[in-house]
């Protein structure tokens, strides 16, 4: 995946737990956890804002481009 999604280390070095954020985000366990691991497809948008404003961080510090295309992604159009 290009994207990394560092919130796990957000969440330790915040001192938080899954299961806090959750409860503040407004989001389960389970769709917490999809999105730790990377395997989400999408993301809301607000679900993003409420994640950042909980752990006091920026988008770019939960979320990582690695520079790389995805396997199957066609090249951007210049």
């Amino acid at each position: 995946m290009a994207i990394h999604v560092m919130l796990g280390d957000i969440l330790k070095e915040r001192g938080m737990t899954s299961k806090e954020l959750c409860a503040k985000v407004g989001i389960t366990e389970a769709n917490l956890s999809i999105l730790r691991s990377g395997k989400a497809s999408g993301v809301r948008f607000h679900t993003i804002n409420k994640i950042c404003y909980y752990l006091n961080c920026d988008v770019g510090d939960i979320l990582r481009f690695d520079g790389r295309l995805e396997d199957g992604d066609e090249e951007p159009v210049e």
